[in-house]
């Protein structure tokens, strides 16, 4: 079994896995390493980062030296072969024309999804992010806790790879022994930010980052991820040789030829399909989850985007894994006598409580970090540390005027430039040339640093989205139309970041060209943005208050399970893709005991 074309399909499967990236990619991973039969469906081309990641090409060697273009927002060389906010044939729509109610969504056509091109935080959401209404009244809480999570998290650390340590700090939950890979060391830009940070008390620690930094423990890790099940070991065994540690080749967001980061298509889908278990078609755009009479799912229909030709497959138990906001596309779209409002959707509630990352960006000059001599800032592709949310006390008291937290990632230093200005001194809107350009550019370049925060959003009845009336994309499949709102928390949350990055600025003895907004509406990141789109399929205690059970089973159809972001009931401060894994990984394992329990 391997990659597969609608002509060559088996006749069932045991189980159908619609989306190839984190929620897709671990779901497909637990079960075929258990034995079941799989077909994993992408909507995108096939793709292989050994063969077609751009390791050591220099910007240089790119089109327009390698800057964002409409088609590549993230710029030339990023992993992303076909997607973005735009997506020819595949249009959606937003209720409003308020600039403010906008929604931008991110779509990643091509196997492994999203997990080509991401930064690789991978943070644990802690006990209060589970919990979030018992703490402060808003918003809900999640039918499970941490506690539920925790051992999904540990192996799903011990599978990627996963490099940061233990700081014992509120709400940021540390790793049992042997769950995490040593951190790489600050930079100076990073050493200088931690050291004056300390004024403003503010706890900078080495970030946890899916990246490896030295090879993983190929003789004990298998055996404690599949206990009892030596294929399965053997297997796993085999793929950790292959993948080599981070060598500081190039930035992450290129993807990975030697397999050093974590990707769906270098870590979940090669041991999946050494199996013998995995069927993947790529270039598959599902467009419904078929049922029979009593309302049970049957299988999925597809559309062939080659051909442009419909098809359909049989499937035991559908697993849905396609982003949070496409997998609320299929579930209204799979309308029938027994499900007419969709499947899922006797609440109501598809679509309700889309949630975002809280965004919002500042950047400072520091006159410090002029004129270093060349030194080697070679690193893991991305953030070596950050500064986790710290405002725990201050917040529960009342004081902040915003409900939740978050942290922020930082950073500068001299890496290789693409095709904008290498640095931005200042020199009275004046511009050199010759021997003075130079002159410049060895003293500014490097001195910069950038600030990002990254926050919680609070569920409200204003962010949702559901289909449109009239508008389809190229395959005539109803697409979807967004309502958008951040409420005060958000936005005073955002303008709490800038001034605190302003004060940070000026605690490294650097120039803020500019005012922290007052207005945290003008602070904050259009909805969307931040590409880290959970909820529209929340799980909760009961089938009138949410759309999945506790194990990510939609309360509707017992054999149709949500495996990815849409499950959430919150959003916290943490980036969603070691949660989503998590949840995934357990949600397969429920799939696994009800096949063998005979109740699906």
């Amino acid at each position: 079994m391997a990659f597969v074309t609608p002509s060559s399909t088996a006749e069932k499967y045991d189980v159908i896995v619609v989306g190839s990236g984190a929620a897709g990619g671990q779901a497909a991973y637990t079960l075929t390493m258990d034995g079941a039969k799989v077909l994993m469906l992408e909507a995108g081309r096939n793709y292989d980062p050994v063969s077609e990641t751009p390791m050591f090409q220099t910007p240089d060697q790119a089109p327009l030296r390698g800057v964002a273009t409409p088609d590549k927002p993230y710029g030339y060389f990023d992993a992303t072969v076909g997607g973005g906010w735009t997506v020819p044939g595949e249009p959606y729509t937003n209720q409003s024309q308020d600039e403010s109610r906008q929604f931008s969504w991110w779509r990643s056509r091509m196997l492994g999804g999203r997990t080509n091109h991401w930064a690789r935080h991978a943070l644990r959401n802690g006990p209060y992010d589970f919990k979030p209404r018992s703490r402060d009244g808003l918003g809900f809480d999640w039918p499970i806790s941490y506690e539920d999570v925790a051992p999904y998290y540990d192996k799903v650390e011990m599978l990627i790879g996963v490099y940061g340590q233990n700081d014992g700090l509120e709400n940021t939950p540390d790793s049992p022994e042997g769950c995490l890979l040593p951190p790489p060391k600050a930079r100076i830009g990073e050493l200088l930010a931690r050291q004056r940070a300390r004024k403003l008390g503010i706890p900078i620690v080495p970030i946890r980052r899916a990246v490896l930094t030295r090879p993983l423990d190929h003789a004990r890790i298998p055996a404690r991820l599949h206990p009892g099940n030596a294929k399965a070991q053997r297997i796993l065994a085999e793929d950790m040789r292959n993948r080599a540690a981070c060598f500081w080749a190039t930035n992450c967001g290129r993807g990975c030829s030697i397999r050093a980061n974590y990707q769906s298509t270098t870590v979940h889908l090669p041991p999946a399909l050494a199996t013998g278990n995995l069927d993947i078609l790529t270039d598959a755009m599902v467009r419904e989850v078929t049922v029979d009479a009593s309302g049970k799912a049957t299988g999925v229909a597809y559309i062939d985007k080659k051909t442009g030709v419909g098809h359909s497959v049989l499937g035991r138990v559908v697993v849905l894994a396609a982003s949070a906001c496409e997998t609320v596309r299929l579930l209204l779209n799979s309308k029938s006598n027994r499900h007419p409002n969709g499947i899922g959707n006797s609440s109501g509630l598809v679509g309700k409580y889309i949630l975002d990352t809280v965004g919002a960006s500042w950047g400072g000059q520091i006159p410090l970090l002029e004129s270093l001599p060349p030194h080697n800032e070679d690193g893991a592709g991305g953030l070596h540390v950050y500064a986790p949310w710290w405002l725990y006390k201050e917040q529960l008291a009342g004081k902040l005027g915003f409900a939740r937290g978050y942290h922020v990632e930082f950073g500068g230093g001299r890496g290789m430039p693409g095709g904008g200005a290498p640095y931005t001194p200042d020199t009275g809107g004046r511009t050199s040339f010759g021997p003075g350009m130079k002159e410049e550019a060895r003293r500014y370049y490097g001195s910069h640093m950038f600030f990002s925060g990254r926050g919680e959003m609070i569920p409200n009845e204003d962010s949702y989205c559901d289909l449109d009336p009239k508008v389809v994309d190229k395959w005539g499949i109803p697409v979807l139309r967004f309502a958008w709102k951040w409420s005060e928390h958000e936005t005073r949350q955002a303008a709490h970041m800038q001034k605190t990055f302003a004060d940070w600025v000026e605690a490294m003895g650097g120039v803020n060209k500019a005012k922290p907004e007052a207005d945290g509406s003008k602070a904050i990141q259009a909805g969307g943005k931040v590409i880290h789109e959970v909820g529209g399929t929340i799980m909760g205690a009961d089938a009138r208050s949410s759309v999945t059970n506790s194990w990510s089973q939609t309360w509707d159809a017992r054999n149709v399970f949500v495996a990815d972001g849409g499950v959430f009931a919150s959003n916290a401060d943490k980036n969603p893709t070691l949660t989503i894994m998590a949840l995934a990984w357990r949600a397969a394992d429920r799939v696994l005991d009800e096949m063998r329990r005979g109740n699906v």
